[in-house]
């Protein structure tokens, strides 16, 4: 599902708005001018997409485009910026509210908000166009996913993570730079989520700043500015270093090989989203979404219906989340028997 924002606004105006990034030497306005040309992509609209999207807009990047599959939570307000607590009791995907908000904040960007699941089969279609992918997700599966399919595609990276008070970046540019699988080649966060552990919102603000700046530099085409190391930083207890990334890994299966694994795995049906106690299941086809909400009313203790999806509380612990393009959530859960045991109760084949 596709919300596409046109620009306006005048180039005196425009002069105006960034008159202070311009007057910034190595962004100038021949820099201005560039960033204008240029389309982005932010995968992931929770704590880091929220930041990297508004530093996109405010910075006047000419299209930049949402991917997110979530809705928002008043979970999610303390640190995820572009939303609000109406935006929590409405349940809107987050890719609608931010486009939203980011309309009101600079009309002369064209904010293009993607309502999907990053998945194999259509990452290639999510990131056509684009001249920069931004890593704004929570888990490394994904993560690998938007590295494969950017290399594949020649598309430059930039990664980030943030969970507790500690946090990670780094810029890869196909051709020029190792992958993320030659720095971190296995997906194992040892468990800690934002969920499980925790996080300030200090350390989603800093990492999101440095990928943006690393963002800007790319854009603008100041490539000796760039950072060539992995950054890895703890605001809470003073610690950071740098791991060079100068070299491949040989042997890598995405830099190396090119064989970008994660482009070749099976669809899922079933997937747990880490730290988050919720189960995905798809493959059923698109929803009629007023149909779906009279079916499951009687059943739910509560029901709350908009546009994009339908939120029904089942018990005290467990919720069923139906989304327009086919996608169900059970929440209450981590346990995929269970949940598919719910799913065949109140959704059936």
């Amino acid at each position: 599902m596709r919300h596409t924002h046109a620009p306006s606004g005048t180039p005196s105006e425009d002069n105006e708005r960034y008159s202070r990034q311009i007057r910034f030497a190595p962004i100038g306005a021949c820099g201005q001018e560039k960033l204008a040309q240029r389309s982005v992509g932010i995968v992931g609209m929770g704590a880091l997409g929220t930041v990297l999207a508004n530093h996109m807009v405010r910075s006047g990047v000419g299209r930049v485009r949402l991917i997110d599959r979530d809705y928002v939570e008043r979970s999610n307000l303390q640190r995820q910026m572009l939303y609000d607590e109406e935006d929590a009791e409405q349940s809107l995907p987050k890719v609608v509210a931010a486009e939203r908000r980011l309309r009101r904040i600079n009309s002369s960007v064209t904010v293009e908000a993607i309502f999907a699941d990053a998945r194999p089969g259509n990452i290639a279609e999510l990131l056509e166009g684009l001249d920069l992918v931004l890593d704004g997700t929570d888990n490394f599966r994904t993560r690998f996913l938007l590295n494969d399919a950017c290399y594949q595609a020649g598309i430059p990276f930039v990664y980030g993570g943030a969970v507790g008070s500690r946090g990670m970046s780094a810029i890869f540019v196909p051709g020029e730079t190792p992958c993320l699988r030659c720095l971190i080649p296995e997906a194992d966060s040892g468990g800690e989520t934002c969920d499980t552990v925790g996080v300030i919102s200090p350390i989603v603000d800093i990492v999101a700043s440095y990928q943006a700046v690393e963002a800007l530099k790319f854009l603008v085409g100041d490539a000796q500015a760039r950072r060539e190391t992995l950054l890895s930083l703890d605001i809470w207890t003073n610690r950071g270093h740098e791991l060079p990334a100068a070299r491949k890994r040989s042997g890598c299966p995405c830099c190396d090989l090119q064989e970008y694994p994660a482009l070749q795995l099976a669809e899922e049906t079933t997937l747990l989203l880490c730290g988050r106690d919720s189960i995905q299941i798809t493959g059923h086809a698109p929803f009629d979404l007023e149909r779906w909400s009279l079916q499951l009313q009687p059943a739910s203790r509560s029901l709350k219906v908009n546009p994009y999806l339908i939120r029904a509380e089942l018990s005290e612990h467990e919720r069923i989340v139906l989304f327009a393009d086919g996608r169900v959530l059970v929440q209450g859960t981590d346990d995929p028997v269970r949940a598919r045991t719910i799913y065949d109760r109140y959704i059936g084949s």
